[in-house]
């Protein structure tokens, strides 16, 4: 198959290997500044990269993991809270279940 590439989505990311600019039917021969040269163009180029193009992606992934880890820190904290508060109730518990069996024991 034959496709060609558009400037967004061209067919290759390669500048030497896509195809030259063809000069406009509607613009006068020699119309260019001379001292114009395609390099701009061709660094331009090279410079969309997968990577570049996957950056905000990379971004959004590593923001999402810390989330994510802020999340499990804070679900930790919150059983570690709840942990505490249940061994202070059981230990309050088990002080009645003492001072029962020895008012129990007394009588």
């Amino acid at each position: 198959m034959n496709i060609a590439g558009t400037i967004d989505r061209p067919l290759t990311h390669d500048p030497k290997k896509q195809a030259p600019m063809k000069p406009s039917t509607s613009e006068p021969a020699g119309s260019a500044i001379s001292d114009v040269t395609t390099t701009g163009a061709n660094a331009s180029r090279q410079n969309r990269t997968r990577e570049m193009q996957l950056i905000p992606e990379a971004l959004a992934r590593a923001h999402m993991r810390e989330r994510l880890r802020e999340a499990e820190w804070e679900r930790r904290a919150v059983r570690l809270v709840m942990a505490r508060r249940m061994q202070r109730k059981a230990e309050r518990a088990s002080l009645r279940a003492r001072r029962a069996l020895a008012i129990a024991v007394m009588q």
